[in-house]
């Protein structure tokens, strides 16, 4: 029989036992201690009038020829879910979603269903990828990704154009080197993806179809493609963050290839260098970059997706420097100023040069008002004959004019949501270079519209 004091021990013993296994099961390393979703977005919808009619057309801004807020998607929509979850061993990982919807239609859409009537600018996933880190046999500044993402983009803040970015399906693997963010990257892009596989009997039946003519036979042709494959792969290298004391400077490389190519078309290389400091000296911010590209990196040198490839006559410059300056209490102003050009052919086109400089004084009435107003010059000249231009279209030089007054919640220059009636006159040169921006008739164009516009 036990007596009081074994029952005692006896009791206390198993107490610490039950509270040892509680304690090795509380620091189990694969244990989540934090697990939960992120949820952003993003709005832009532009209602624009030209004399009573919506058109296809954002007057040469995607070429950096104006810089208004003419943007032709009527309703673009977009949503990003990021799961994040941290475990007990410092191990984290985040999934990541992007879904797209509308971007580039211009169509005004009314709510019988009909968008499901157009088969471009549906809903689209842009982004699924997921990337772990805090692994303990790479430390805790290393992570690793897979999947289809946007990689490292950059944009004007006036031109609104993604000069920098790798977009498909790969992996990689990001670090620290001296306290700087360092990685490298395989990224692939189909530019046939989506199309129809081609057939001898498929394009037979299109020839043999009466009342087509040969550009509407070309253009259902268009939606076939070979057996053959032509995909892009781009392996990246950069290294960010480097202080220079003025500002922190970003490097990047990309040796781009394209399968199933001859070996004029095969391959090409981008390099480029990004400065981000205040405002040239001033309160605010500033990005500047220089690039290069050749063969198939030609479109600005990092710019990097389906639309993608060249030639090795194929060899470009593009240098830009933009951002917001911060000037008074109620006044700011965002610039941008690009150039990008041929050093020999750009896009099959000889001698191609494009420049843009373009302003946007910021004024705020009150916390919920604001007046905008935007000025830009845009010129594009090549070499007689390029893209089949001549005369008075071989060079265009563009001039656009807005006015708007923006109602927000929160009437900064980046405040969002925003509701923003403007007005917006752009004008050519001549009636041949207006027509080459989508003006047309004569050499100008008044734009009436509202630009909702929103992000969180």
């Amino acid at each position: 029989m036990m007596n009081n004091k074994s029952v005692i021990a006896t009791a206390v013993a198993s107490v610490l036992f039950a509270g040892c296994a509680f304690a090795q099961d509380a620091v189990k390393g694969t244990d989540v201690l934090k697990d939960g979703w992120e949820v952003h977005g993003y709005g832009s919808m532009n209602v624009r009038n030209i004399d009573g009619e919506t058109v296809d057309t954002e007057f040469g801004k995607p070429d950096y020829k104006t810089a208004g807020t003419h943007g032709k998607s009527t309703n673009q929509v977009e949503f990003a879910l990021k799961k994040h979850t941290e475990h007990q061993n410092g191990a984290w990982s985040d999934f990541v979603l992007r879904s797209e919807y509308g971007n580039g239609n211009s169509y005004a859409y009314s709510s019988d269903g009909s968008q499901k009537k157009n088969d471009e600018a549906q809903f689209e996933v842009k982004e699924a990828f997921v990337e772990i880190g805090g692994l303990s046999f790479l430390g805790d500044d290393t992570s690793i990704w897979g999947g289809q993402r946007y990689l490292n983009r950059a944009a004007g803040v006036l031109s609104g154009e993604f000069w920098k970015q790798s977009s498909g399906v790969g992996t990689g693997v990001q670090t620290k080197i001296a306290g700087n963010t360092a990685g490298v990257a395989m990224v692939m892009a189909d530019p046939d993806a989506g199309a129809l596989p081609y057939s001898d009997a498929a394009i037979a039946a299109i020839d043999n179809t009466p009342g087509l003519t040969q550009g509407q036979k070309d253009a259902l042709k268009g939606q076939y493609r070979n057996t053959e494959r032509k995909t892009l792969t781009s392996y990246d290298f950069y290294y960010y963050g480097v202080d220079v004391g003025f500002g922190k400077l970003d490097f990047d490389f990309k040796y781009m290839k394209q399968a199933n190519k001859d070996s004029n078309n095969e391959d090409g290389f981008g390099a480029g260098v990004t400065l981000n400091t205040n405002y040239y000296g001033l309160d605010g911010w500033a990005q500047t970059a220089v690039t290069y590209g050749k063969g198939v990196a030609q479109n600005r040198g990092l710019n990097f997706g389906s639309w993608s490839g060249g030639n090795d006559k194929a060899e470009s410059i593009f240098a830009t420097t933009y951002g917001v300056w911060n000037i008074a209490d109620r006044w700011q102003m965002g610039s941008e100023v690009t150039y990008f050009g041929a050093l020999d052919e750009l896009f099959g086109a000889k001698d191609l040069a494009r420049f843009l400089v373009a302003v946007r004084p910021s004024y705020k009435i009150n916390d919920n008002l604001r007046v905008e107003m935007t000025g830009s010059y845009g010129q594009e000249k090549g070499a007689e004959g390029y893209w089949t231009r001549t005369g008075d279209a071989v060079k265009g030089e563009y001039y656009n004019v807005e006015l708007a007054l923006p109602i927000t919640v929160n009437a900064d220059y980046f405040g969002r949501p925003q509701i923003k009636p403007y007005v917006s006159y752009i004008a050519a040169d001549d009636a041949a270079s207006a027509s080459t921006i989508g003006i047309k008739d004569g050499k100008d164009e008044t734009v009436v519209g509202v630009h909702t516009e929103i992000w969180f």
